[in-house]
């Protein structure tokens, strides 16, 4: 076990792993560690998609393997990780970005099947994923994962409650997670978007007046981009954050210390 402040790899030395890397957050995240220097392994459930996209990575230097895997089952995770380290060797650091946003709807009207469509994606896929991320990284001494959660995975919003729910559950595997990595010089983490231009938020917030109302509840009064969360998974990941672990990071315009506070005039 290495027993160091910077247990870490330096980026351009690192190799990392990012689920539901074909859009949005998980995108730009990629796109952020290639700028580093960092090796890729881009995971997601559309081959094609997949493929164009190292095609682009490789043509800005990138050196980057896609591996078809979805995270709701357990065998293709196995493998994912499996792959991975016999491509590379190891995984220094890994992004378990994959999300849905579900059936949105008040409890009433959800069903065991729309939770568990939910659920399977966001927390039975975060906790496979840190599962054997997890057994690797403690092969190696160290690593540092970053889970994505949401500002509901502390606080609740009327019409999304088996979101929040899972975003909840991604919180306490992320701490938990800390907790038992931290012997082993494994870190894990957590970013909490706000709203952000992402095709999840363009299907949930489909009508231009609830995009607009999303991004006047932002103090900084605009929706986020992907590439702001980025560059928080970035710094969360790597070896600029060594004594940062169990922690949940908002990054959202100010929207979660606005939720918190109490306007007196």
């Amino acid at each position: 076990m290495e027993n160091s402040l910077n247990y870490v790899r330096p980026l351009n030395q690192s190799v990392v792993l990012i689920t539901g890397a074909l859009t949005g957050i998980g995108k730009a995240s990629a796109f952020a560690f290639a700028e580093q220097g960092a090796k890729l392994v881009i995971s997601g459930r559309r081959e094609e998609e997949g493929t164009a996209f190292i095609r682009e990575l490789e043509s800005r230097g990138t050196e980057a393997i896609f591996i078809r895997a979805d995270v709701r089952f357990d065998d293709q995770v196995a493998a994912l990780i499996d792959d991975a380290v016999m491509h590379f060797g190891r995984i220094d650091i890994a992004i378990n970005n994959a999300g849905t946003e579900g059936q949105p709807g008040p409890l009433v009207s959800q069903t065991a099947e729309s939770y568990a469509a939910t659920f399977d994606t966001n927390v039975l896929g975060t906790f496979l994923s840190m599962k054997y991320e997890m057994q690797q990284m403690i092969k190696q001494g160290a690593g540092s994962i970053v889970n994505i959660s949401s500002t509901f995975g502390s606080r609740a919003s009327v019409g999304a409650g088996i979101y929040v729910a899972s975003k909840h559950a991604v919180e306490g595997l992320t701490k938990t997670g800390a907790l038992e990595g931290a012997p082993y010089g494994i870190r894990v983490n957590a970013v909490a978007p706000g709203p952000v231009e992402t095709e999840l938020l363009k299907r949930v917030a489909a009508k231009p007046e609830v995009w607009a109302s999303l991004g006047n509840g932002v103090p900084l009064k605009r929706i986020g981009q992907p590439e702001e969360i980025a560059q928080a998974i970035v710094f969360l990941a790597s070896d600029k954050s060594p004594f940062l672990t169990g922690q949940i990071l908002g990054v959202d315009g100010g929207k979660s210390a606005a939720d918190s506070g109490t306007r007196l005039s």
